[in-house]
């Protein structure tokens, strides 16, 4: 048994759960992080990067289950705060479940890479600046008060998200911000709308890629990274709850702006980062 994998395993987990739900691209940090290990086969560790996702949506699960109950039985009883967020998060799915089935593998096979992770962090840094300096007036101050409208809006915005480095959780949070939520709904819906996404995503990609996975360690790997994604990004979404109520998101931007120029830069000179 591979020690320094498992131990790996745990450092991505923890990387995964922390940036999935920060407007910072937890997709372009697990490359980068893969890359600077040298984890794994690329093969695997492709793989990896989606499943272990399903860890810190599971999370949101758990942390939100009642509200997630009653956006889901509201669709069928009728209760009017819990169907509109449950056809919401429908509505707002359906784009990216397309667009993912049609060019996923594309994605994955031509913009895993650097340079596209370093544009991604740069061009979103910059709209979250914008938007922080522009703010909207808040008409949906709670994340039932989102109307179908808002909800297909958000969703065709989160279709950037496939774009490795432009972050879902940056794409969907500053997308609702623009249309007149407030942080704090912005950030509980992509949360929610993250669960059908990533969970659909890791299944198809498990499936797909079953054959890459041999053997009983590969498999322990993988649960060991969900597991540490799990209780990582729980403990981030209720930091994060507690700080969109008093800060706004500039730190990310200017964290995704830096962290960018500097990837494209060694990047394009063909220096070593690590």
């Amino acid at each position: 048994m591979d020690l320094l994998l498992f131990l790996k395993a745990i450092i991505m987990g923890i990387v995964e759960g922390i940036t999935e739900f920060l407007p910072i691209s937890s997709t372009g940090h697990l490359i980068l992080a893969s890359e600077l290990m040298n984890f794994w086969t690329p093969e695997k560790s492709a793989v990896f990067v989606v499943v272990i996702q399903m860890g810190a949506i599971a999370a949101v699960i758990y942390e939100y289950w009642s509200r997630l109950w009653g956006a889901a039985t509201g669709i069928i009883t009728g209760e009017e705060n819990g169907r509109r967020l449950g056809l919401g998060l429908i509505l707002a799915s359906i784009p990216i479940i397309l667009m993912g089935l049609t060019f996923g593998q594309w994605v994955k096979d031509v913009l895993f890479n650097d340079i596209t992770v370093a544009i991604g962090l740069i061009v979103g840094g910059l709209i979250i600046w914008w938007v922080e300096k522009n703010p909207r007036a808040i008409n949906a101050p709670e994340v039932e008060n989102i109307s179908y409208k808002q909800a297909i809006y958000i969703g065709l915005i989160q279709v950037l998200s496939l774009i490795p480095g432009t972050s879902r959780s940056g794409a969907t949070i500053i997308g609702g911000m623009m249309l007149g939520l407030s942080r704090k709904a912005a950030t509980e819906f992509s949360f929610f709308l993250g669960i059908p996404v990533i969970v659909g995503a890791g299944l198809l990609d498990g499936w797909q890629s079953r054959h890459v996975l041999q053997g009983t360690t590969d498999w322990l790997v993988i649960a060991v990274g969900v597991i540490v994604s799990f209780i990582s990004a729980l403990i981030l979404i209720r930091v994060l709850v507690a700080y969109v109520a008093k800060r706004d998101f500039m730190i990310f931007a200017w964290y995704r702006i830096a962290s960018g120029l500097i990837i494209l830069l060694f990047a394009l000179t063909g220096w070593k980062l690590w």
